[in-house]
């Protein structure tokens, strides 16, 4: 399709420091990358119409949305702390080799700058990421040119992203019209990149900017930890970005889980990752629908 900017699914800290390479990041979920559908099983739910997807047209551009399993190891930030996983079998050969021999999932966005044009050759990574990268794979230029068509299995299949797959072939297969998205001024973030949907927050309220929290509330804190005897879970004690972004999805998921009814939020500079980190508490602090 196009070249990506690859890193471990399971490793949170290399996730974020893939959209730091990127710039200006957005918290999307981002498509996994396995060598093989049998991979692929081990990590998400296939019903019957993902089954007969993946069977016609894995290895190949079709990136397919699905339940996670209970137990996939795919950090919380690559799925932008969904329950959803996106995931693909590429047919490039020299791709699937150096996914064999990793031997699990790879998350690849595009490797350019966020807001510049799709890479298709190595020089368009190099003009990019110069510096921010640790290698380019280069195999030539890209066969296909344009990102692979994604399609949400999670009840009736839906064209999520049209790309290197026409949407033609798909429901010859399919047997029927793939269904479309319905977006909304609520939408407010992705469940795959390319598309826009209700994301995951907190049930609880957030109250951002907290110098510390309230009588009843838990506490998100970012920096050094302050004295507090309450639910309490900690971005990053030393005040890195880079660690607050690995630990966002989890750490809210956690105060979910806790029962906290209010979440005081520590500030977090608006600065490389933290203006990600802020965007996305500012969507999880917003109005509920």
């Amino acid at each position: 399709t196009v070249y990506g900017l690859g890193a471990d699914a399971r490793h949170g800290e290399a996730i974020a420091r893939l959209y730091a390479a990127k710039g200006r990041p957005t918290f999307n979920p981002l498509i996994a990358h396995v060598a093989s559908a049998d991979a692929a099983r081990a990590l998400a739910a296939f019903d019957a119409d993902a089954a007969k997807l993946a069977a016609a047209f894995w290895p190949g551009p079709l990136t397919l949305v699905l339940p996670k399993k209970p137990d996939c190891p795919v950090a919380a930030l690559a799925l932008a702390g969904l329950d959803t996983i996106a995931l693909r079998v590429p047919a490039h050969e020299t791709a699937r080799a150096m996914l064999k021999a990793f031997g699990g999932p790879v998350v690849a966005p595009s490797a350019n700058r966020s807001g510049h044009v799709s890479p298709t050759s190595a020089a368009h990574v190099l003009a990019d990421l110069r510096g921010r990268i640790d290698l380019i794979l280069d195999d030539g230029p890209c066969a296909v040119g344009v990102e692979s068509t994604i399609v949400a299995c999670l009840g009736e299949p839906t064209l999520l992203r049209p790309g290197g797959l026409p949407r033609g072939k798909i429901e010859r297969v399919h047997g029927r019209r793939l269904a479309m998205p319905v977006t909304g001024e609520d939408d407010e973030a992705p469940i795959a990149p390319g598309m826009l949907a209700s994301h995951y927050a907190p049930k609880a309220k957030l109250r951002l900017d907290a110098q510390g929290p309230r009588d009843g509330e838990a506490l998100l804190a970012f920096g050094p930890t302050p004295t507090y005897t309450g639910t309490m879970f900690n971005l990053s004690p030393d005040g890195n970005l880079i660690e607050a972004a690995t630990n966002l999805f989890s750490h809210l998921r956690a105060l979910d889980a806790s029962g906290a009814t209010s979440i005081a939020v520590m500030p977090v500079p608006d600065e490389g990752l933290g203006e990600a980190i802020n965007d996305r508490l500012a969507r999880a602090a917003a109005p509920k629908p």
